[in-house]
């Protein structure tokens, strides 16, 4: 890398000279992720269709959060398990979950259930699992507007990030070739493979629930939180690649005549942060299977959105993102 730099230095032919330190193989010897992208394409939409017919024409399973329903607040006067109380509320067929807290205290949350339904519960609850401090019961009833409110908070959150997200993105990348139109380029390219990552998660959360009816594919706000991290975590992967397009193509440009296409510079990013994306999102996924293995029932949904999320964005800063950033070159080229 200083020889690239120092001026007048004797180079290499192209394709032996280093790139931001790691020397660039012959063409043969590389996996050609840019030339290919129309497969990668293709993989995408044929995940993303289906997910977003079901959407359109069969919607979402809702839970209490969104639907409106019941939460019971219950205290426990000794130990109890969480999945004993998860069974005894599976078997009241109230389409129930739990949350468990502090001091021994669970949130139970049910459709809408009248007061005889909300003493069953808790009667079985006191006889099957432990004995219930009656004194600490409080019943709330949920309406579907805390839902639109909610929703509406989510929506408003993500519009302002994204805008923020295309800024932050036209000004870290406005100093390579092409300036603030090609900043614009990377940030709008990145929005794109943040799309891809929302259309699949709602989706397949949508199959889940209404075509294949399970209960892990309800849409509740523990989804909702899930779903909001994956954006921030799908951005920051896809940075990561364009941040090493950015400090390569600089480099390029400074070989003069001999400098990279763009497409090479860009596979050539690729293929240096690939490694680092692919094994850091591995590590973050091994912990997710096993929480979604021994967590329980109320936290599955929430860890299945985190574990489909995760793999959508590192698939998508490594296979979409740039590749959307090519094409855009493409269709509109900067100097």
């Amino acid at each position: 890398m200083a020889e690239l730099s120092r001026p007048g230095a004797a180079r290499r032919p192209l394709s032996g000279e280093e790139v931001t330190g790691e020397p660039v193989a012959t063409p043969s010897r590389r996996l050609d992720i840019v030339g290919r992208r129309n497969v990668f394409f293709a993989i995408s939409l044929l995940i993303i269709v289906p997910g977003i017919i079901s959407m359109l024409t069969r919607g979402f399973l809702l839970g209490i959060d969104f639907q409106g329903g019941t939460e019971l607040f219950l205290k426990f006067s000794q130990p109890a398990n969480q999945a004993q109380v998860e069974a005894v509320v599976a078997s009241e067929n109230v389409n129930g979950t739990v949350q468990k807290g502090a001091n021994g205290t669970y949130i139970v949350r049910t459709r809408a259930l009248d007061p005889a339904q909300q003493k069953k519960i808790v009667d079985d609850l006191d006889s099957k699992v432990a004995p219930i401090d009656r004194s600490q019961i409080q019943a709330n009833q949920v309406g579907p507007s805390v839902a639109r409110e909610i929703v509406t908070s989510a929506l408003l959150a993500v519009l302002a990030a994204a805008i923020l997200i295309l800024l932050y993105l036209a000004f870290r990348f406005r100093r390579v070739r092409g300036g603030w139109r090609a900043g614009f380029q990377f940030g709008g390219s990145a929005l794109l493979a943040l799309l891809h990552d929302v259309f699949l998660l709602t989706g397949i959360f949508s199959i889940l629930g209404k075509v294949l009816n399970l209960r892990i594919g309800e849409i509740d706000s523990l989804f909702l939180t899930a779903a909001l991290t994956v954006v921030g975590f799908s951005v920051h992967d896809t940075i990561v690649v364009f941040d090493r397009i950015r400090e390569n193509l600089v480099l390029s440009d400074r070989l003069g005549a001999s400098r990279l296409t763009f497409e090479q510079v860009v596979n050539l990013s690729i293929l240096q942060t690939a490694a680092r994306s692919i094994i850091t999102s591995f590590t973050v996924l091994l912990v997710l299977a096993a929480l979604l293995l021994f967590g329980g029932q109320t936290l599955q949904g929430f860890v299945l959105a985190l574990l489909i999320g995760i793999l959508s964005g590192t698939y998508s800063s490594i296979f979409n993102a740039s590749q959307l950033l090519v094409v855009w070159r493409k269709v509109q080229p900067v100097r």
